[in-house]
């Protein structure tokens, strides 16, 4: 639903609240001048712009992890969990008294003392911003009830859905566009193509058929942890249409896959994209292909670009929660090309580090790196910015048609 169709199912006493957080001149007990001037208060773009530039960098964390969430609802849980993997700091992640506080109690109104005095008010909501106490911004309850006031979250108005929030449908375009602005105002876009650059479209889809060839025509025998020996893993690099470097020994390598450990970025990713869809399988001593496997095996066709985006998406989220968020930033700064550097100084602090991973590495490897892999950017290096990134056709067009509400992808040995 949009803001209006959110604010006629709200009580008097959220939408006085609201009103008041927005110092709306209206008549605090009319409910329809409420909602009239809440809307027009919140649609002007100054307005809705400057609340957004006062919002701390964990909220807006936190709303970005909402803004690309396939579902339209969450239980109270869910959001303080949310809040929680916004604040990457031990100070920003205290939580304090009543977080642990049931789905009804949230859920409800305000404590009897404000409902009362709102009863009672016979002036504007305006006037009633003397009676509202701050609220205190420390714990996830507050973060969820401060957006409350903003008119950002919503309860559900009957049944069981009344102790679910949304966000308005219309709020989450402004605040995408807003957003999007406030990104792109932050990095450097160069006006020229530059001297060369790197495009990977396709490739990784003509080398997963190139995969299941080499298993179909050899023997691959398997150590005792089931990877395959050096000397097939560098015979199918030489094949594949990118060359990588093996993992180096004593190298960090977990969480974004089931063989990362054991082969580089890229080839891992096709490893695992044809374990998860059947193709193959390690016995006690070789790897070989399944029927399902020989089948695909004899089409001889590159796999499509949509495929392994999507699983490449679902595969990543354990690791890096707010993935979609951030390739979708990406999509929209690499509209045209742009100064790779600028686009890692805005987007890092939106990324949480995961174990050794710092969110520099996460950013440039894991993310700018396997999309280039995906054929989704272009990487390339220009004479007066250096290293330059832009989104392909191709990446443009998947990142967004792409819809995914999958939970993440675990494989287990």
């Amino acid at each position: 639903m949009n803001l209006a169709d959110m604010l006629s199912y709200a009580d008097i006493g959220q939408l006085s609240r609201i009103a008041t957080t927005y110092q709306c001149e209206c008549n605090g007990n009319s409910k329809n001048d409420l909602i009239q001037s809440i809307l027009s208060t919140v649609n002007r773009r100054d307005v809705f712009e400057a609340q957004i530039g006062a919002m701390k960098l964990e909220d807006l964390r936190f709303i970005n992890s909402l803004l690309f969430d396939a579902r339209d609802a969450f239980s109270l849980e869910e959001l303080i969990a949310r809040v929680q993997q916004s604040r990457f700091t031990m100070q920003e992640a205290e939580v304090q008294p009543g977080a642990g506080e049931s789905e009804a109690e949230a859920g409800a109104a305000e404590p009897k003392k404000t409902r009362s005095a709102k009863a009672k008010s016979k002036t504007s909501a305006s006037k009633a911003k003397g009676k509202e106490k701050p609220l205190p911004e420390a714990g996830p309850r507050e973060t969820i009830s401060r957006f409350k006031q903003y008119g950002w979250l919503f309860n559900g108005y009957a049944g069981p859905d009344r102790y679910l929030f949304q966000v308005p449908s219309d709020l989450k375009e402004r605040f995408k566009e807003t957003m999007g602005r406030r990104l792109a105002s932050q990095v450097i876009y160069a006006d020229d193509e530059p001297h060369a650059y790197r495009d990977e479209q396709m490739l990784m889809g003509e080398d997963v058929s190139q995969l299941l060839t080499y298993i179909h025509l050899n023997e691959i025998a398997l150590t005792s942890d089931g990877t395959m020996y050096k000397r097939n893993v560098l015979q199918l690099l030489e094949l594949f249409g990118v060359k990588e470097q093996m993992p180096g020994k004593g190298e960090w390598r977990f969480g974004y896959g089931r063989r990362i450990k054991d082969y580089p970025n890229r080839m891992s990713l096709m490893y695992d994209y044809c374990y998860y869809k059947g193709w193959i399988v390690e016995t006690e001593t070789a790897l070989v292909l399944t029927p399902a496997g020989q089948e695909r095996q004899a089409l001889k066709t590159p796999e499509p670009s949509d495929k392994l985006y999507q699983f490449w998406l679902r595969l990543y989220k354990g690791p890096i929660p707010n993935m979609k968020a951030i390739v979708h930033w990406i999509d929209k700064l690499g509209s045209r090309w742009v100064k790779a550097e600028t686009v890692m100084n805005t987007l890092t602090p939106y990324i949480k580090p995961f174990y050794y991973d710092q969110p520099s590495t996460i950013l440039e490897q894991r993310l700018i790196g396997m999309m280039m892999h995906l054929g989704l950017l272009r990487i390339g290096e220009h004479a007066e910015y250096g290293q330059v990134i832009r989104m392909t056709p191709l990446g443009r067009t998947i990142v967004a048609g792409q819809s995914i509400e999958d939970d993440a992808i675990i494989l287990n040995r």
